[in-house]
């Protein structure tokens, strides 16, 4: 298939994941490069949806990937889309399956019935084929969805991604402000390759305009390769705070992680703040090749603790 014509440096793009953490800062870059951004919200009423809708170049429409008649028209006019929606944790109807896998299907069909030739789907570093966890696997089949389709795609793997709103640094900040105690969970030694948003966001940016990208896969890792206690080490280093780190032991926190599966979506109607999926992530090394979309991306290399230290130092 002969590549989209991606001359223009202003495109029109939909962008799904708009109000999330990675979203937002990939709207942020989107707009400032030039595009011209329709993002599709669950609730357009909501507070973020708002948000983005008062920006200028930005259109808010209606839609919820599971839902494929919801999608109808949403592409029309689009030169692309990034997809970005991802879930860490199911609750309800909002399983692995439905929303990496077949919500994925429903937007690569959405995007080839209206035209729009290119794709940039958020996958994750650690899919495969094969892949233990239904998080990767599901990520997998998503990415399967994308490369029999025919569009002109590319796939982003990034590691875990950190900046102001993320769900994972702060989570753990948060945690040393108000406990003596840190848990640490997974295999003492497994690592991973933190990479900040702003590098993630600008991979897909540049993408949209690189022709070269068409047809491939990229890891987006930071330079860093740390185990999860040496991150929590630089995170209390950066907040200045000395606390007892404790490993938990793995049937403890199986056990645990079980108990919350079954409680929080049924007592609470969320999904469970920890999972047995993210206990065998946590298990696995996350490491990638970051060489090739540096490269070609020219992405940033901001070491761990000083791209942390911008959000999370505490003020002199």
């Amino acid at each position: 298939m002969k590549p989209a014509n991606i001359e223009a440096k202003q495109l029109k793009i939909l962008l799904t994941g708009a109000t999330g953490f990675v979203g937002q800062e990939m709207l942020r870059q989107l707009l400032g490069a030039g595009h011209w951004i329709r993002i599709l919200a669950r609730d357009p009423a909501s507070r973020r949806a708002q948000e983005a809708a008062s920006r200028g170049g930005v259109e808010v429409v209606p839609g919820e990937i599971t839902d494929a008649s919801s999608l109808t028209g949403a592409c029309n006019g689009m030169a692309g889309v990034i997809h970005l929606v991802g879930i860490i944790s199911q609750s309800g109807r909002s399983t692995f399956e439905n929303i990496h896998t077949q919500g994925t299907r429903n937007i690569v069909a959405a995007a080839q019935s209206a035209g729009a030739r290119r794709f940039l789907l958020m996958s994750a570093l650690g899919t495969r084929a094969g892949a233990v966890s239904r998080y990767h696997q599901t990520k997998w089949a998503a990415e399967q969805s994308v490369r029999a389709s025919r569009l002109d795609y590319t796939i982003f793997r990034p590691s875990l991604i950190y900046g102001p709103r993320d769900h994972f640094v702060n989570l753990f900040a948060t945690m040393t402000r108000f406990s003596p105690i840190v848990p640490v969970l997974g295999r003492r030694g497994a690592r991973f390759q933190p990479v900040a948003v702003e590098a993630v966001a600008k991979a897909f940016v540049e993408a949209l305009v690189t022709p070269e990208a068409i047809g491939k896969t990229y890891d987006l890792c930071g330079p860093d390769t740390l185990t999860l206690s040496e991150i929590l080490d630089t995170i209390l280093e950066v907040t200045r705070q000395k606390r007892f780190k404790v490993r938990v032991p793995a049937g403890l926190a199986w056990t645990q992680a079980a108990l919350l599966e079954h409680v929080c979506p049924k007592l609470l109607g969320r999904a469970p703040p920890l999972n047995r999926d993210q206990l065998i992530m946590l298990g696995e090394d996350n490491l990638g090749d970051p060489a090739p979309a540096n490269a070609l991306f020219s992405l940033p290399q901001t070491p761990f603790r000083e791209g942390i230290a911008r959000y999370l130092a505490p003020a002199h």
